[in-house]
C-alpha cells in the first residue's frame, strides 16, 4: 500500500470513514490521486465530493450528513436515535431551513422525507448524538422532537406519536426546555395540556 493512500486511510480513520475531497486535498494530495484510487476500487465515490474506503462499513447516517450541514435528523429517525423508537426508519426524516435547495439530494436519495423549517426555528435543539454505528451525527433533542410532533400531529403515525409523548413525558423530560420550545412554536397550551395528563 502506498503512502499516500495511507494518508487517505489515515484521514478515514478520524472523520469516521467518509471522507470530502476537501480533506484529502488538506492532506495534501491530489485531485488525480483521488481518481485513480477511485478506479482502483480502493475508494467508492458516494456522491460529488464524498468518498468512503472500499474495505469499510459505512455508518449512512454519517454518510448523508456529510453532504450537507444543513440536514438534521428529526421527526421518526431522531426518535431511533434518541432510543425513543425501536422502529429502525426505512425512510428518514430530516430537517432543513426553508428555501434550502435539496434537488440534488432528493435526487440520490430518494428514501429522505423532508421537513422545512422557519429559518429562526430550524437551529433550536440541535445536538449531537452517536448513531448504533458509534459515528457522532447532528440531531434534534427529545424537546424538540416533541413539539415536532405536537405540531404535525395529522400527518403522523399515530402508534409511533402516542408511544414518544408517553415516553417523553413519564420519564421526566426538561419541563422548562419543553415550554420554552413550544412558547417559539406557539404550542405552549398544548403541552402543558399533556403534562397536567402525563406527568
Amino acid at each position: 500500500m502506498d503512502s499516500k493512500f495511507l494518508i487517505i486511510k489515515k484521514v478515514a480513520e478520524n472523520s469516521e470513514g467518509v471522507i470530502t475531497t476537501k480533506q484529502i486535498e488538506d492532506a495534501g494530495l491530489s485531485r488525480t490521486v483521488i481518481k485513480n484510487y477511485v478506479d482502483q476500487e480502493l475508494l467508492i465515490r458516494e456522491s460529488h465530493g464524498i468518498y468512503t474506503l472500499s474495505t469499510d462499513f459505512v455508518d449512512d447516517y454519517k454518510l448523508l450528513q456529510k453532504r450537507s450541514g444543513k440536514i438534521i435528523f428529526s421527526y421518526g429517525t431522531a426518535l431511533y436515535l434518541h432510543g425513543m423508537s425501536d422502529r429502525v426508519p426505512h425512510i428518514l426524516d430530516v430537517s432543513v431551513p426553508q428555501g434550502y435547495n435539496v434537488s440534488r439530494i432528493k435526487k440520490d436519495h430518494p428514501d429522505f422525507r423532508f421537513h422545512y423549517v422557519k429559518k429562526e426555528l430550524w437551529h433550536l435543539g440541535i445536538i449531537k448524538i452517536l448513531t448504533p454505528m458509534g459515528a457522532e451525527v447532528k440531531v434534534y433533542d427529545k424537546e424538540r422532537c416533541i413539539c415536532d410532533l405536537i405540531n404535525s400531529k395529522k400527518e403522523m403515525d399515530m402508534q409511533l406519536y402516542v408511544h414518544a409523548i408517553k415516553e417523553y413525558f413519564s420519564s421526566g423530560g426538561n419541563v422548562r426546555k419543553i415550554l420554552q420550545y413550544g412558547k417559539a412554536f406557539g404550542i405552549e397550551d398544548k403541552i402543558r395540556t399533556y403534562m397536567e395528563v402525563l406527568i
